[in-house]
């Protein structure tokens, strides 16, 4: 049932894939003030979306192998981190892409932009500590702790435009109809089923990868026993 809900992801998320880029570049029409240049907020607040999703993946996958000490909430944590700093580098690129167009500048010392950057320095951190460390149980423990730690950052990133004074716009907020005009919404909201499925292929893929690790593992340490 598993390899079979991976195998159909694929064929469920490509339709998606193009009707959403149709949407993005076709369907809705170009800002009034941005211009064409308006049209990487979907891909900008798509991506951003599934960096927040990782890390919570990661976080929830940090804390139930603190709990269990079982292996497989260390793979979902770590891949789930490897796949959120993708997606927040990737934020990282747009954003100041879309800004330029916007503010004029590629980057400004904005509280949220900070916040999400900060963020992306956590679990690139998260990756560096998971790396120098060979002894398995000491690598899932010390990195579930900066897991844990550095997603307290998320939530600090979501409401930095309500905490401090910011350029950022506030498009989506809980408990509030989205400030758009139904194209805008309805292709925003393609956009992140679209990617939001990506997101559960891509980490149930890489979460086989490191299963396939840790097999290679204990082949090679039979082999070396036997031998």
């Amino acid at each position: 049932m598993k390899e079979k809900l991976k195998n159909m992801l694929p064929i469920i998320d490509l339709p998606l894939v193009i009707l959403a880029l149709y949407m993005i570049f076709l369907y809705v029409r170009a800002d009034a003030t941005l211009g064409e240049s308006q049209r990487i907020f979907y891909f900008h607040v798509s991506y951003a979306w599934i960096g927040f999703l990782s890390l919570f993946c990661n976080f929830v996958g940090s804390i139930m192998y603190l709990i269990k000490k079982d292996r497989f909430w260390d793979i979902l944590a770590v891949s789930s981190a490897e796949i959120g700093i993708v997606f927040c580098l990737v934020v990282l690129t747009t954003g100041p892409i879309w800004g330029k167009a916007a503010w004029g500048a590629w980057w400004t010392w904005d509280p949220r932009l900070v916040t999400f950057l900060i963020l992306t320095f956590i679990y690139v951190e998260y990756m560096v500590v998971r790396n120098s460390i060979d002894e398995e149980t000491k690598r899932g423990r010390f990195s579930a702790v900066i897991g844990i730690v550095g997603f307290l950052n998320v939530p600090l990133t979501y409401v930095a435009s309500h905490l401090w004074r910011t350029i950022h716009p506030n498009v989506i907020q809980p408990g509030r109809k989205w400030s758009m005009d139904n194209d805008m919404t309805m292709t925003l909201r393609v956009s992140l089923i679209a990617i939001t499925i990506l997101f559960i292929f891509l980490l149930l893929r890489r979460m086989d990868l490191e299963a396939m690790k840790d097999r290679l593992a204990e082949l090679r340490k039979k082999i070396m026993k036997d031998a």
